[in-house]
């Protein structure tokens, strides 16, 4: 056996160290360290409750708004109460617009710039992609930035600022909206649309969103001009399309009352308890009395402690592992695509393919919501918190399901954890040994000297965000 270290990866969200046992150039076993310890829980304990909003944003600053978003959600249901409903429709915009220019960077940013490495000099699509993708140098970065500052305008109207807004509140939001800027949200989401139907998809969006079998996707791609059926090409020639399977349950606490909530198993949809959720800190460097809801759970670092390989939490769901993200909500939510492509196994294909069906479906429901807003109606329920009070908060970040509890005694913060969406998917080894989603995607892939980037592939299908994974 071989051990190789990988880290630190570039063009990812913080720290993240991959370690490979590997035997005869594949890999037998991984283990995945995220090695900054942050503390953001141990600093809202004794805190006023209404800091949560202040402190918890910046977690991130890229999923700012989700972090916002779950703990207004959190101090709502302490206070037992709930958003007004123009409220909650910005709250569905911000939190769209957070998570849509999220996709768009990691597609265009992240993901594709690995398919112009040199490795793939001579495949028929390397030039063109190349061209199109590399780090610096391709034509794409620039449209694309473009394309997500003014996707981005929609915050500075509706929240104020981008990150770390205070506009999101237990009871909606603060910023009321007018009849002349539900014209001007209008236009923004009117030339989103077009740079994604004129260059990422090369179609309109409905009719991507209205591709329902694996088959169609390829024949839909099959000579388009335009980024997603570039990817797509590539995707099947390097085989992207049979490797990265968790074999895990898919997990979404269900967005923007869009996407319902639920749990997918071994293609069965089952109810989700947010009761059954554990987090398990064996393989950590934090204290661990056993497997604790988030609810009882606490984060005391023990950087000597024997056995522990990152400072990540393994979170489960019943004893079970569960991949989340955005091809895992498009699963539960039962869109026929992802159920088709899913059906011989979740692969990197699908998890990009889950982001895209997210950018065709969610622009139109955002135009929607913008024509559902009512000037002159209550944006925020004024209201306030309690002395004493639980709460929690489950939503969707572009990388997935998201979630903050929270007690409050005496008007102040007792305790308050955080389980991310990477927690899920990049959780190391519980105490009965079983590997965390990303350990488990990574198993039989070829590594080592002469190996194709398969496991880079691989991990930043996942599209992970180590500063959001250790709180």
């Amino acid at each position: 056996m071989t051990r190789l270290v990988l880290g630190p990866f570039n063009r990812v969200e913080g720290d993240l160290e991959v370690i490979l046992e590997v035997d005869g150039g594949v890999v037998r076993e991984a283990r995945i360290n995220s090695p900054l310890f942050r503390g953001f829980e141990m600093l809202l304990v004794g805190r006023p409750a209404a800091d949560a909003l202040v402190v918890a944003p910046r977690i991130c600053g890229i999923c700012s708004v989700a972090q916002s978003a779950a703990a207004a959600a959190a101090l709502a249901a302490a206070a037992g109460i709930a958003p007004a409903a123009n409220g909650l429709l910005v709250r569905h915009l911000v939190q769209g617009t957070e998570n849509l220019a999220d996709h768009l960077t990691h597609f265009y940013l992240f993901f594709m710039p690995d398919f112009a490495r040199p490795d793939y000099a001579g495949r028929p699509w390397h030039a063109a992609v190349a061209s199109r993708f590399a780090a610096l140098r391709g034509g794409a970065a620039a449209e694309v930035l473009a394309a997500r500052a003014g996707l981005l305008r929609i915050m500075g109207l509706l929240a104020g600022r981008w990150p770390h807004t205070l506009a999101l509140q237990p009871g909606g939001s603060t910023r009321a909206v007018g009849s002349g800027e539900r014209v001007r949200l209008r236009s923004i989401l009117r030339e989103f649309r077009a740079f994604l139907e004129r260059r990422l998809f090369g179609d309109a969006l409905e009719a991507v969103a209205g591709l329902a079998t694996r088959d169609a996707l390829l024949a839909w791609a099959d000579g388009r001009d335009a980024d997603f059926p570039a990817f797509v090409a590539a995707a099947l020639d390097l085989g992207l399309d049979r490797i990265g399977d968790a074999g895990v349950p898919f997990l979404s606490y269900g967005a923007y009352g869009l996407f319902p909530g639920g749990l997918v198993q071994a293609g069965e949809a089952r109810v989700f308890d947010p009761g059954a959720i554990a987090e398990d800190a064996s393989s950590a460097w934090l204290a661990d009395d056993g497997p604790l809801h988030p609810a009882r759970g606490e984060t005391l670092p023990l950087a000597d402690k024997a056995g522990g390989y990152t400072w990540c939490k393994a979170p489960r769901l019943a004893g079970d592992a569960c991949e989340v993200g955005a091809f895992a909500r498009q699963v539960v939510a039962g869109h026929p695509l992802a159920r088709d492509l899913v059906a011989s196994g979740a692969s990197v294909l699908g998890r990009v393919t889950g982001r895209m069906l997210e950018l065709a479906r969610v622009v139109p429901a955002m135009e929607a919501w913008v024509g559902a807003l009512q000037p002159g109606e209550p944006f925020c329920l004024v209201a306030g918190l309690p002395e004493e009070g639980a709460g929690a908060g489950l939503v969707e970040a572009a990388r997935g399901s998201l979630g903050h509890w929270l007690s409050i005694r005496r008007g102040r913060i007792e305790r308050y954890q955080i389980v991310a969406p990477t927690t899920w998917n990049f959780s190391p080894r519980d105490r009965a040994g079983n590997p965390g989603p990303l350990e488990r995607a990574l198993v039989g892939l070829p590594a080592g000297d002469g190996a194709p980037p398969t496991v880079q592939h691989v991990v930043r299908s996942f599209d992970p965000c180590m500063a959001c994974t250790v709180h």
